[in-house]
């Protein structure tokens, strides 16, 4: 807008000029047209004016604007920030095979283990048996997966397929809670501490006699677990295996329960365990018959044997068992007694089997224990990064005793000794020689079952 007192003054101002001046002297002074025109210059520069305050004031109310839009998106960038912060990627560490964690309990690891034996074994010369000799066999080689998912629960799957058959081995869901453990499916039950370690972290090719001698595998069943300080108690009510009942071969059931007591003493390792097992065996189990290879497992042989035992009923067992591991040092013993229950007045038989073990690491290394079993051994200075890896010798005496009521199956005596090389985790090779010492033995010798037969024995393993 024109502003109106200045447009008084340039009038004003005009006509004073006009008055004081004579004519003569009008051209030299400003003329009220040229004072007219200035004013419209003075307007015009007011209305620029005016235009630039109006664009000032934009420029800073979009300035104002792009503050906040910047301050939001800061904030925008600053909470995406902290929720990928608190976000749990997905971890994986290697444990012979990856096992990949992710957020809730989510986790997966492929699982699997290829165990190769091979040996000999040289029985007098007498007996004739074409299971003798060098022999070898894929003694297992498994594959299947395991993890956990959100809530406590977990899970296995494993599939052998030694031997050309395919068998299922673990298959089975998990609870934890604390200290509480519930298992549902084909797992193992709870027999000893042996038989319950994997077979990939056995001081010896197989398991001490009586354990296979007396049944012990995986049936289908429930069990729960509870551990409270160095204190350990199972039980479980279990069926049959699961090949037997697809094949509607056993209607078995069966309790075991089992407590273990796994006190420290400053560096030293103790366990201290019992367990008792009962089995009814059901309408279509009628007979029974217990018997043990030489030991290895690549041979079909068995020196003693009870053959089939009539109006079977129920079994009935228990086991002890200890162990102690101070350094490089361990040893353990176990027993285990089997009362096969007859109908009628029959004689019920007594089976014994029972093993004592002692070894020493050659390295810097110690046999792992875990809740109730033995664990793999982390080798301390692994081949590849300047080390020999993990040396271990062990002896052991295994007795099985299948004589009794009548029933004369024989005795087995058992000396052997083991040499184990495990060149970084999860990979192991192992030598094994055994004596065996046979009373009785369903297998005669010229007529005499009283004799001796050895075994050499090797196997290389990968396990993850």
């Amino acid at each position: 807008m024109k502003n109106p007192m200045l447009k008084t003054i340039g009038l004003l101002a005009g006509t004073a000029t006009i008055a004081l001046y004579p004519a003569s002297a009008m051209a030299e002074t400003i003329s009220a047209e040229q004072a007219a025109t200035l004013l419209n210059k003075l307007d015009a520069l007011e209305r620029e004016v005016a235009d630039l305050r109006r664009q000032l004031g934009n420029v800073q109310v979009s300035q104002e604007q792009s503050a906040i839009t910047i301050a939001t998106a800061e904030a925008k960038i600053a909470a995406t920030e902290e929720q990928i912060k608190q976000q749990k990627p997905v971890k994986v560490a290697w444990k012979g095979a990856p096992e990949m964690k992710g957020e809730d309990g989510w986790s997966f690891k492929p699982r699997g283990r290829i165990q190769y034996d091979f040996g000999t074994v040289n029985a007098p010369a007498a007996i004739n048996d074409a299971g003798l000799g060098f022999a070898n066999e894929a003694r297992r080689t498994r594959i299947g997966a395991s993890g956990s998912m959100p809530g406590g629960f977990g899970y296995k799957l494993e599939l052998d397929f030694a031997g050309n058959d395919l068998a299922l081995t673990d298959a089975f869901f998990t609870y934890k809670d604390d200290g509480l453990k519930v298992t549902l499916g084909q797992h193992n039950t709870f027999q000893g501490l042996e038989e319950l370690s994997s077979s990939n972290d056995t001081s010896f090719i197989e398991r001490a006699a009586y354990t296979d001698a007396f049944g012990f595998e995986r049936r289908v069943g429930i069990s729960a677990e509870y551990k409270i300080s160095d204190l350990l108690f199972q039980a479980g009510v279990f069926t049959a295996n699961m090949d037997d009942l697809t094949n509607d071969e056993d209607n078995s059931i069966g309790f075991d329960v089992r407590a273990v007591a796994m006190p420290k003493f400053g560096d030293t390792q103790t366990h201290f365990g019992a367990s008792y097992h009962y089995r009814d065996l059901g309408d279509s189990i009628n007979s029974r018959r217990y018997r043990q290879r030489p030991v290895v497992h690549f041979t079909d042989t068995r020196f003693i044997n009870t053959g089939n035992i009539s109006d079977a009923k129920s079994e009935t067992s228990y086991g002890l068992e200890s162990a102690v591991i101070a350094g490089r040092f361990h040893a353990t013993a176990e027993a285990h007694w089997l009362k096969l229950n007859r109908t009628g007045n029959l004689a019920d038989p007594t089976f014994f089997g029972g093993a004592i073990e002692a070894g020493f690491f050659l390295t810097d290394d110690t046999r792992a224990y875990k809740n109730g079993i033995f664990k793999g051994i982390k080798v301390s200075n692994p081949v590849g990064k300047g080390g020999l890896g993990a040396w271990q010798i062990n002896v052991r005496y295994d007795h099985l005793d299948l004589t009794d009521a009548g029933i004369t199956g024989g005795t087995q005596d058992s000396y052997q000794a083991s040499l184990i090389w495990t060149p970084i985790d999860y990979v192991r090779f192992m030598l094994s020689y055994y004596k065996q010492d046979y009373s009785n033995a369903a297998i005669l010798a010229a007529g005499n079952g009283n004799y001796d037969v050895d075994a050499f024995a090797g196997r290389f393993q990968i396990s993850f």
